[in-house]
């Protein structure tokens, strides 16, 4: 259902939903998973969230709706951080937290960024929305900063969380490698194709009109990026 309801919500509602309320059913999953849960039940559940990574970054490199792939990410991070809190350890329980943080700015952005195409284009179709670099000169730098950030480009905060729960999972059983390196290389294809799909290119005929962003656009923009440079620099804030 999370997809379908990113896709149909007003702007503000998937800002809300990527940013707040997922992280609210992170913070619930860390409270209310037991610690003495049964191994029985964590292998199927975390086999079945780093599958999940795979195959919603596998429906990503097929999407052609902009909101649909960015929502999809979406789903496919907060897999990593259901497998994360589920072993329940110190280690994986920081990596969640500071996952969920990146993910909330990151996805946040990602999703605003693409509303304002959809303004402009009244599409959200990809191949619609290419060139605009020459439109939006400096909405470009906000898409390079978003599309990074997704694909955990060292040394962001993503980074830190994706490599902590990486290394819990390892730790925890080393045949979730596979699954979670797959999960980030098909993250780093999909982020760089939309962003390669979005800006580079030739404007369409009905783009050739767009107007440049606003400033309450541009400050949206650094309202998310100032956080993340600044957890990215001292990741000590979170704590």
């Amino acid at each position: 259902w999370l997809p379908k309801a990113h896709v149909e919500a007003p702007i503000a509602g998937s800002m809300v939903l990527a940013a707040v309320l997922l992280k609210l059913g992170g913070y619930g999953i860390i409270r209310m998973t037991p610690t003495n849960i049964s191994t029985a039940l964590i292998y199927p559940m975390i086999a079945m969230a780093t599958w999940g990574v795979i195959m919603t970054g596998l429906t990503c490199l097929r999407k052609t709706d902009l909101k649909a792939l960015i929502a999809y990410s979406s789903v496919g991070h907060m897999g990593l951080v259901a497998s994360a809190t589920l072993i329940q350890t110190p280690w994986s329980t920081s990596g969640a937290v500071i996952l969920m943080i990146a993910h909330g700015l990151t996805s946040s952005m990602l999703f605003c960024l693409a509303n304002m195409l959809y303004e402009r284009t009244n599409t959200r179709m990809l191949i619609a929305m290419r060139g605009m670099h020459k439109a939006m000169p400096l909405m470009t730098s906000y898409w390079l900063i978003a599309s990074l950030t997704n694909l955990a480009l060292p040394p962001t905060i993503n980074l830190i969380g994706e490599i902590q729960i990486m290394a819990t999972l390892f730790n925890w059983s080393p045949l979730t490698i596979m699954m979670t390196a797959m999960g980030a290389t098909i993250t780093a294809i999909y982020s760089l194709q939309m962003f390669m799909t979005t800006q580079q290119g030739h404007l369409t005929k009905d783009s050739k009109e767009t107007y440049p962003a606003q400033t309450r656009e541009l400050l949206i923009m650094l309202l998310h990026a100032l956080p993340i440079l600044l957890l990215t620099l001292n990741l000590e804030l979170i704590y």
